[in-house]
């Protein structure tokens, strides 16, 4: 299956200078949204984590399929002030301004998924914010990996992703 022809481009948002992949046809059509969650728990080693971390807004969507999926936790990771105290938080630079992450304290072993990994910024937020909030990271994954924009890795691999853009 061609999942790249679920993925619609939206040139200038959500500000000028920024093409979005929007996600929203692959989420909707069954066959590829299934296929895209297969392709992310196959990236993994699904027996060492016990839940799946996902960043608001669209990991929420693809982190608590996966759970339901593989029977594993769902942790939610919020953008600042959706949480009720006491949380860890962490602020980090996107390509168009800053965000802060926020998560409740926990412990166990985790798997961080989003749906698009951009300049990286969000993603290495959310790693050290799972580390320092308890959580031991054993895997990282996103649906959409914009290779042009970053050379991140984890544990000294790059990022499994479903589908690439150079």
């Amino acid at each position: 299956m061609n999942l790249k022809s679920f993925v619609r481009d939206v040139p200038d948002f959500p500000i000028p200078g920024i093409l979005f992949r929007d996600i929203s046809p692959l989420l909707q059509t069954p066959e590829a949204f299934d296929e895209s969650l297969k392709a992310i728990g196959e990236s993994m080693d699904l027996t060492s984590i016990d839940a799946f971390v996902g960043i608001e807004s669209r990991g929420f969507i693809l982190g608590a399929a996966l759970a339901a999926k593989y029977r594993k936790g769902f942790i939610p990771l919020r953008k600042a002030g959706k949480l009720p105290p006491p949380v860890q938080s962490s602020t980090y630079q996107l390509e168009y301004g800053t965000a802060t992450l926020e998560m409740k304290a926990g412990s166990g072993r985790v798997a961080i998924v989003d749906d698009v990994l951009a300049t990286g910024g969000t993603l290495s937020s959310a790693i050290d914010l799972c580390e320092r909030s308890g959580f031991d990271v054993k895997a990282v994954a996103v649906l959409i990996d914009l290779k042009s924009l970053n050379k991140m890795t984890f544990q000294g691999r790059s990022i499994p992703s479903v589908l690439s853009y150079e």
